[in-house]
């Protein structure tokens, strides 16, 4: 690493104060001497209070390349391509789509994700399942701030909830008449996880309950649920939204519980949940992850189509619906410096009861808690705090019909549309695709074949550069995300640079980042206009 980058990164670093990563949610702006600073009120949570279990998380960089230091003396940036690779590589998910008969006749044809970690521990989440009583694939991500707890809870249970929504009348009594007679329950969802994703096993049980309860009012409804899948999605994320709610107010015996629901609730998370089902693709966006298809054009161009908007306070939309919730007396106080009451950049997000009680209730709620400065809960109560809630968890949904030439779809938090534009990611999507089409030369032995043979062949692929792209598509994009240069390639001393900045000044360069990708099986769509010509 040269000198002259080591000693920018760590120079800045020391003379910042404002965080370009997960700093901008829950910061308090202080004008001082002309220049606007950040003085973060929350501090990292902990999912578990001290003593008891804790959830390592297996996308934070290796102790070995993390510093603790800032002084530059103790800092040292080198790794070698193979410790990069190890980083960037440690949260790959990849997942082909095959139907009972081995062959694909999904309009999915694979999906790629991957994460990397700024906060420790990452406070990013991901999900993705195959519906197993209605059809269609889900495909979530999940941008927790003040800690993991909301995303996590958000990341296991939102899936559900839609998937319950779209439920006809006979699975739902089906299924509530096994869980009455204590029988086998149909399954909801087929996950594909990563194999280390966490999860909250010692409150599934909770979950499941109040899922249940969900049902029953379906049930309960005087017709056919019959939700659209707009509804379903919209009416899945209230529901969910509002249960986190409840749950935290709810009397609780067991203290790990009651912890986590805390905790869960006091954080927050936005969410971005894709749908699809054949050509029909609905799109669930509350907060400022973000959605885009990549499009081949007839005349072999890539276009970008956004499916989302950020619901922040740069979107006229967001804007106006928020004057509108609230008296003329607040227009100036709903955003102070680009953020919702000078507190948390996103307009919409699960969780966050600090933006949506009353003082009487949040002050109600923890005074009888625990310790509730153990578990980091952030109280905070910014000014012209009059007229609550100034925050929602109900999505916008977008729908698109798929075409054969839409080729990919994009799923990402913030982090990632914080480094790279929509035009340039669905530009680095398309060029890997075509790198390793170019790159996969078919391997024609002749016979018989000897060891030397297939070294020599080998050795052609090696040297045709196969071995060092990034078969993950996801990587390559978190790769050009942090370590691209002014011209758009990835310069190697930056990329090490970022990997190994300590805990403290990561959140300074970079967020949590965390990307799904999602490739279209074009002949699929293709026969499904064919054959509904």
């Amino acid at each position: 690493m040269s000198r002259t980058v080591s000693s920018w990164i760590l120079s800045s670093a020391r003379n910042s104060i404002v965080l370009q990563g997960k700093g901008r949610l829950y910061s308090i702006c202080i004008p001082n001497r002309n220049k606007i600073k950040w003085k973060l009120v929350f501090s990292k949570t902990r999912l578990y209070p001290a003593g008891s279990c804790s959830l390592d998380n297996t996308f934070s960089l290796k102790k070995a390349f993390r510093h603790t230091s800032t002084e530059e003396e103790h800092f040292s940036f080198q790794l070698s391509p193979s410790q990069i690779n190890d980083i960037l590589r440690a949260g790959e998910l990849s997942h082909k789509i095959l139907d009972l008969n081995g062959k694909n006749a999904n309009s999915v044809l694979k999906f790629e994700s991957n994460q990397l970690a700024s906060n420790t521990p990452i406070e990013d989440r991901r999900s993705a399942a195959t519906c197993l009583q209605t059809n269609g694939m889900m495909f979530g991500v999940f941008d927790g701030h003040a800690g993991s707890a909301c995303a996590q809870a958000v990341s296991e249970r939102l899936l559900h909830y839609i998937a319950v929504s779209l439920m006809s009348r006979q699975t739902l009594e089906e299924i509530e008449l096994a869980v009455d007679c204590m029988k086998p329950v149909l399954p909801i969802l087929q996950w594909h996880k990563h194999p280390n994703d966490v999860e909250y096993r010692e409150i599934t049980s909770q979950y499941f309950e109040n899922l249940r309860v969900y049902w029953q009012h379906l049930l309960d409804l005087d017709t056919e649920p019959g939700f659209s899948l707009e509804e379903a999605m919209i009416c899945a994320f209230k529901r969910l939204d509002s249960d986190i709610s409840l749950e935290v107010q709810a009397p609780q015996e067991n203290e790990l519980m009651r912890n986590i629901a805390l905790q869960v609730a006091f954080s927050g998370a936005t969410a971005c949940v894709a749908h699809i089902d054949g050509v029909h693709l609905h799109v669930a966006n509350t907060g400022d992850c973000r959605a885009i298809l990549g499009v081949h054009e007839e005349d072999g161009t890539w276009s970008t189509l956004p499916l989302t908007r950020d619901h922040n306070a740069f979107d006229e939309f967001e804007i106006r619906r928020l004057k509108r919730e609230h008296p003329r007396s607040e227009e100036k106080t709903l955003f102070v410096n680009d953020r919702l009451l000078g507190i948390l950049m996103p307009s919409r997000a699960f969780g966050d009861v600090q933006l949506k009680w009353s003082k009487e209730l949040q002050h109600s709620v923890l005074e009888n808690s625990c310790d509730v400065e153990s578990l980091n809960i952030y109280q905070y109560v910014p000014p012209n705090y009059h007229t609550p809630p100034y925050l929602t968890a109900e999505p916008e949904v977008t729908y698109h019909k798929l075409r054969s030439k839409d080729k990919f779809l994009v799923i990402a938090s913030d982090g990632l549309w914080e480094m790279l534009s929509n035009e340039k990611v669905v530009k680095l999507v398309a060029g890997h695709l075509t790198e390793l089409n170019v790159q996969k030369p078919q391997l024609a032995f002749e016979k018989p074949v000897n060891l030397g043979y297939m070294h020599s062949l080998l050795l052609q692929r090696k040297n045709r550069g196969i071995a060092s792209l990034d078969q993950n598509i996801a990587t390559h994009l978190i790769r050009h995300a942090i370590g691209s240069n002014e011209y758009g390639e990835v310069d190697q001393e930056k990329l090490a640079a970022m990997l190994t900045l300590p805990e403290d000044l990561a959140r300074m360069y970079r967020d949590d980042i965390t990307v799904t990708v999602v490739y279209f099986n074009s002949e699929t769509i293709e026969n499904y206009y064919r054959n509904n010509e």
